[in-house]
């Protein structure tokens, strides 16, 4: 039978049946990575994606034969150790992916390949350290800590030997910690509000605060408690929360993501049996629970109720809109915004709501960057891969100096910051929930 070229298919994901005896043996991996090392060999549509591409094409090219059968299969990880798990090239990219017969779905490959070697040989200190978000920030957020850490971030002196010692890049942008965390300032929703339904949206929302949004960046927790209250949301904050567990999916640490899944998912449940929608104000925490979740956990139904509640926030506000709910008394203009799309957002196949929403604003021209940042969270900080993600945001960057325009936003707050740092005509990102508030001039 003959292969078809392509599919005209729309895209669909099996599960990840990591619990499976085939999941962890190497043998069976390795033949994976080798079929599908070949077919994106033969096909290198993704070579301007992650470094993960380039990386496979290099090994094939200066192979003796020139093929995938010429690659040392000790070498297969050297791949796998470049993706990030953006996954752009399942979404945007890979002609082969379910229900094509080749059947690819390389990010959960690379998933595959992380976990094995995180079970086999475990994880640096380092990359312990920065993959246990919460747990570093309530270690830092403690008052004198706060204060040392913050300073010691800006201390060049500090970061060239913290760079040499723990292998964080001393260029790299680090989030500053705040002691005033968004669950020690939030104040609790009216309770007299009624909340209005339109569609599947209740009208009331909980807000998972994620841990850069309660511990970084408090203030943008402020900026949606504001925004949502002001078109007639109700919005209260989620009860408790852990990380939603990707950075410890990216590191491969299965175990730890279900441990974290276990704290989380009786909680959100919770709140959707009370009557809550769900939102987050980070795509990634977003991604973690629509996606990844739900095909690590597809027989748990628990999962399965918190997926269908979940929402990006601006997803939110664009169905709001659909019905006539959303509040258009813009106070002021926005001018040009240079907005990047981060990947984690692309991939939840909404489209671009956030720029739909700020184009509403009158005297406002909202210009999208579809083009990966090159941060995943935890890749830009590293050392060993800093040059690696600043060579994969040049083309995001290049655009925003080519529009020159009066804000740079993107949905993720650490790709921003990165790609401002870089830039030399927006040194400042300004997160879009910011932005809508400052239009309604609230």
């Amino acid at each position: 039978m003959a292969f078809r070229e392509g599919s005209l298919e729309a895209p669909t994901r099996h599960p990840i049946d990591w619990k499976s005896e085939d999941f962890w043996d190497r043998d069976s991996l390795n033949d994976e990575l080798e079929r599908v090392y070949d077919i994106c060999h033969g096909c290198r549509r993704c070579v301007s994606l992650c470094d993960a591409f380039p990386t496979l094409f290099d090994l094939v090219d200066e192979s003796e034969t020139m093929e995938v059968d010429g690659i040392d299969k000790n070498d297969f990880m050297k791949v796998v150790d470049q993706c990030y798990l953006c996954d752009m090239c399942y979404m945007s990219k890979c002609p082969y992916v379910p229900p094509h017969e080749w059947n690819v779905d390389f990010p959960h490959l690379m998933l595959r390949g992380k976990a094995q070697k995180f079970k086999q040989q475990g994880a640096s200190f380092r990359d312990k350290s920065i993959s246990s978000t919460d747990t570093l920030a309530k270690l830092i957020t403690i008052p004198v800590v706060e204060q040392t850490a913050n300073a010691l971030n800006k201390n060049k002196t500090f970061r060239k030997a913290f760079e040499a010692g723990f292998g964080i890049h001393k260029d790299a942008v680090l989030p500053e910690y705040s002691g005033k965390t968004l669950r020690r300032v939030w104040q609790e929703a009216d309770q007299e509000a009624e909340p209005t339904m339109a569609g599947n949206t209740t009208g009331k929302v909980a807000l998972y605060a994620t841990c850069y949004g309660n511990y970084n960046s408090p203030n943008l927790g402020e900026d949606f408690r504001k925004v949502y209250r002001h078109n007639n949301i109700v919005v209260d904050l989620v009860e408790k929360e852990a990380c939603c567990g990707m950075p410890k999916m990216e590191l491969g640490d299965l175990d730890a993501v279900e441990k974290l899944k276990d704290k989380n998912i009786p909680v959100l449940a919770k709140m959707v049996d009370e009557g809550y929608d769900l939102i987050a104000p980070i795509p990634s925490c977003v991604l973690m629970y629509k996606q990844e979740l739900p095909l690590m956990f597809p027989d748990d139904p628990e999962v399965r109720k918190v997926q269908e509640a979940f929402y990006d926030p601006f997803e939110y506000l664009y169905l709001r809109h659909k019905s006539g709910l959303l509040e258009t008394d813009f106070k002021n203009s926005l001018g040009d915004i240079s907005y990047q799309v981060a990947c984690h957002l692309r991939v939840q196949k909404i489209g671009l709501k956030t720029r739909d929403i700020l184009a509403l604003v009158p005297d406002t021209n909202v210009n999208a960057i579809e083009r990966c940042s090159g941060h995943d969270g935890t890749y830009a900080m590293k050392k060993d891969t800093y040059a690696t993600s600043v060579k994969i945001a040049r083309p995001v960057v290049r655009k925003m100096e080519q529009q020159s325009a009066d804000y740079f936003s993107s949905d993720c707050p650490m790709a921003a910051e990165h790609l401002a740092a870089l830039s030399k005509t927006s040194d400042k990102a300004t997160h879009p929930m910011t932005l809508l508030r400052k239009a309604y001039g609230i």
